[in-house]
């Protein structure tokens, strides 16, 4: 996919109604040209007085017309590219886009989209003075065949020159964006990791000289190659033009008989059409990196096209009375990738059932499974082996998006959104209300038109607020993975005695990965993982 493909996608009859304006542009500078060169020959122009000023109002119009509707496709273009991208991201599988991982679609997303649409403006211009350069070139061609042979061969040898250094320069762009996927890690190790690197001089200085420094460096070198290339391009053209020049003044009229009329006619054209060939030049250089941002925008595209789930509008509602969650023999594998290709970690099999208004929790150590597994229960990761059923319907990929929607869950890597979006309803807004009093955030937090006030809280604070949005969402099945970890006592205390009490008094099943083994007695029942397998179920007495 190229930047003609991107307008042509978006609407090719627009592009074909530019191109004529722009033809009509070209055409009538042309004629203007070849008026003024009459008019400056004394040759009869009697009709000078109405005709010039008539041609100047046709360019003026139709180049306007012809940029406006580009410019109006350009950003049209980008503006569903944008679109089509976010939403290959929310309908791409969870675990494919934890392998792309967050930097890379972040890169994408800002760098590379926003390259493009600081770019794609300058594509309606390049077209009209492409036209107007055309049209100048159809008049040197009329004036005399045999100049204009000579003229558009050295264009021609110029042209290809000034592409492969082009092409050239291309290459070291292309470098330079590889490497600033890596530019982002590091980047965000740094906004993620600040106190880390605060509190140990020795790691940020290593850090920053070794990894952050040498990926700036690979980058910096890249782009000065490619800027380097790039203005070599322009000197060449320009010194091409001026040869050209040159040549059709000293060296042609010497072998052929030439008028001295038709000689400064070619001589005042190309000296017209310096201008919009210098402007195309110098507009080179920002479409080869639109031209390398599109290519990463159109890879990372097909990657998440290749995945792309089943995200239709969900019709069939969500089932309040189920009776049965069943677990057959479900495995998830974790095959490494990079760096950790060699590192690979097996959930299963595992086969579990659960039943409504029973309190569950989820046991284990570090890298048991515990995550893995609520993953697999919410419908997040698909099963490799083995399948999961709703009420005896087996969940697939034309319903795992329905059967996402019986879950209210809060990760321990929750994101909190800074509005209650999907709840909409009056009666949710004075619910919610009433839910900060209990978390006591009140005084922290207000809700106004379902948006909150403020999320720039302390973590346990956050969380409460991600719990409040849970609550809202009245799910027959809730999922907290490790909620109170960041709760003080009195809170964790009021979330095991009576938060989720009050869930399973609602008919709630509640879900609790969880490693305060002092509240392992309100479960009623334990599922402890052991590296992958589960090592026991039981009921609590």
């Amino acid at each position: 996919m190229n930047l003609i493909w991107l307008l042509l996608r978006a609407s090719w009859l627009q592009v074909v109604v530019a191109i004529l304006m722009g033809l009509i542009s070209g055409g009538t500078t042309a004629r203007l040209i070849a008026l003024i060169n009459s008019a400056i020959a004394g040759n009869d122009n009697s009709d000078l007085g109405w005709l010039f000023p008539l041609l100047t109002v046709i360019i003026l119009v139709s180049s306007l017309c012809s940029q406006v509707l580009l410019i109006n496709l350009s950003q049209n273009a980008v503006f569903e590219l944008r679109l089509q991208l976010s939403r290959g991201i929310l309908n791409a599988p969870l675990r494919h886009l934890e392998n792309l991982g967050p930097s890379r679609l972040l890169a994408t997303l800002t760098d590379d989209v926003a390259t493009l649409s600081n770019t794609v403006y300058a594509i309606p211009f390049i077209c009209v003075d492409i036209a107007v350069i055309s049209g100048c070139l159809f008049y040197m061609l009329w004036l005399s065949g045999v100049v204009f042979a000579f003229t558009i061969g050295v264009i021609l040898i110029g042209v290809g020159s000034i592409q492969f250094l082009i092409n050239h320069a291309q290459l070291f762009l292309a470098r330079a964006r590889d490497e600033q996927d890596n530019l982002f890690t590091h980047f965000r190790a740094i906004t993620d990791g600040i106190k880390e690197l605060k509190l140990n001089s020795l790691r940020r200085q290593e850090f920053f000289r070794d990894e952050l420094t040498h990926t700036a460096a690979k980058s910096r070198d890249n782009n000065k190659s490619a800027l380097l290339t790039f203005a070599i391009s322009t000197g060449w053209g320009n010194l091409l033009f001026f040869v050209l020049v040159g040549v059709l003044l000293f060296f042609l009229p010497q072998l052929v008989d030439i008028p001295i009329s038709i000689l400064s006619a070619f001589i005042l054209t190309l000296t017209y059409i310096m201008l919009p060939m210098q402007s195309i030049l110098d507009k080179l250089q920002a479409l080869g990196r639109a031209s390398v941002a599109l290519q990463k925008i159109e890879t990372i595209g097909l990657k998440l096209a290749d995945q792309k789930e089943v995200s239709s509008f969900i019709s069939q509602p969500m089932i309040q009375n189920w009776n049965r969650l069943e677990l057959e023999q479900v495995t998830h594998k974790y095959n490494g990738q990079g760096k950790d290709k060699d590192n690979m970690f097996t959930l299963g099999l595992v086969s579990l059932t659960f039943v409504p208004g029973e309190i569950v929790f989820i046991v284990g150590g570090n890298g048991s499974g515990k995550s893995t597994l609520a993953k697999l229960i919410t419908g997040l990761y698909t099963p490799e082996t083995g399948r999961i059923k709703l009420n005896k319907k087996v969940i697939n990929d034309d319903n795992r998006e329905w059967y996402r929607q019986h879950f209210a869950v809060v990760f321990s890597d929750f994101y909190l959104f800074d509005k209650l979006y999907g709840i909409e309803n009056t009666f949710a807004n004075i619910q919610a209300r009433e839910y900060l009093r209990q978390l006591q955030l009140e005084k922290k937090v207000q809700i106004e038109n379902s948006r909150l006030s403020t999320t720039e809280l302390s973590q346990g604070q956050r969380k409460r607020l991600a719990l409040l949005t849970a609550y809202l969402e009245n799910r027959p099945i809730y999922l907290f993975d490790e909620w109170a970890s960041d709760q003080d006592p009195i809170f964790r205390e009021i979330f095991y005695k009576q938060i989720i009490f009050n869930l399973k008094q609602r008919g709630k099943t509640v879900l609790v990965i969880s490693h305060d083994d002092h509240y392992f007695p309100v479960a009623d029942r334990i599922i402890k993982l052991d590296y992958g397998i589960v090592e026991y179920d039981k009921r609590n007495n």
